[in-house]
């Protein structure tokens, strides 16, 4: 039982998680988000900039690189197939924005994963109120995965653009 995930791999030379714990954010995810869904099949792709800035472009109508893009499956419910959808994920974007951040990279990964599995069970954040409850998910969904809260910076990681004491005068 869990999520049917199948990982598709078209980037190279940038940190990505193991697949274990992909698999492992994308359970947490469904479970919390949709408990009712026992079985689940997802595809991921991790891939490059050119490549998720070509998908934004032609499925979004904006000509930029993105973290990560939701494609829900949008099947008949009589078919009781167990496709999510696809979720498609930059890695450098990803790794870009952590360090931006100021976020180990792998919470930022989760958080990704987890952000674009909730898109693909419905969740959005269009209206307040909807990003409000997606947001809040989020939260729990990250804290139970052992991670802080994804809208605020790693508290564990120094922020490298604060200056320490050390290197103040008085």
């Amino acid at each position: 039982m869990g999520t049917n995930l199948d990982i598709d791999v078209a980037c190279t030379g940038v940190w990505r998680p193991p697949a274990t714990d992909l698999q492992r954010w994308c359970d947490a995810a469904v479970q919390a988000g949709a408990p009712d869904k026992t079985d689940t099949e997802i595809s991921l792709r991790i891939t490059d900039a050119a490549e998720i800035q070509s998908l934004n472009a032609r499925y979004r109508q904006q000509d930029k690189a993105t973290n990560v893009l939701s494609f829900p499956a949008d099947l008949p419910p009589e078919l009781g197939l167990p496709l999510l959808g696809d979720l498609v994920i930059c890695a450098a974007v990803v790794a870009e924005e952590a360090e931006q951040q100021n976020k180990s990279p792998e919470a930022h990964w989760a958080h990704m994963v987890v952000h674009g599995c909730l898109h693909l069970l419905g969740y959005d954040h269009i209206s307040e109120t909807d990003a409000d409850v997606m947001e809040a998910l989020e939260i729990q969904i990250m804290a139970q995965l052992g991670y802080s809260n994804p809208y605020e910076p790693d508290p564990f990681k120094p922020d490298p653009f604060k200056e320490s004491s050390a290197n103040t005068e008085p």
